[in-house]
């Protein structure tokens, strides 16, 4: 496999790893890409047994890591924090519709809101697609009445979490 580009503006999931949009477009390999893939599973991996998994030395490691963080390809490790299912509360993802040139003011109000776990600029049917994690149900329909009634949403489109099947982040 060959190098390719990675393209401005793009972003890999979960935010352990953010990709910068850079004046030149940075150059991956794939040991680069199997090395994220490997730290995306277990930042805390030993750059030793990273090494062993990709079948390289140990320095071949830490060198492509030292290259990855003064690039800004990787910018950061974090921790993420586990939950107990029954102290998870309910998880939806809101699909928003605004009106035109109302994006700003939308998206000030939904920041204030701590409830409010990820908000992204999608393409398609809805304008903004929102992650939220409430107490309760009674909670999240308080939440969606709230938003509803935001100046400038137009229409939201709720999916309540079931169960997470993959998760990565």
């Amino acid at each position: 496999m060959g190098a390719y580009r990675v393209p401005e503006q793009a972003l890999l999931h979960p935010p352990i790893f953010t990709w910068l949009s850079a004046v030149s477009p940075m150059l991956l390999d794939d040991l680069d890409r199997r090395l994220i893939a490997l730290l995306q599973a277990d930042a805390r991996t030993a750059a030793a047994d990273l090494a062993r998994q990709l079948g390289v030395a140990r320095t071949t490691v830490l060198a492509r890591l030292a290259r990855l963080e003064k690039q800004a390809v990787i910018v950061g490790y974090t921790v993420r924090l586990g939950q107990a299912e029954g102290d998870r509360g309910v998880e939806a993802y809101v699909g928003i519709t605004t009106e035109p040139k109302a994006a700003r003011l939308v998206t000030q109000r939904l920041a204030s809101l701590p409830e409010l776990r990820q908000l992204c600029s999608v393409s398609g049917e809805f304008d903004y697609l929102a992650l939220l994690r409430a107490e309760s149900t009674a909670r999240l329909d308080a939440l969606l009445d709230e938003i509803g009634a935001f100046e400038g949403v137009m229409k939201t489109t709720t999916s309540v979490v079931l169960a997470r099947r993959i998760d990565r982040t």
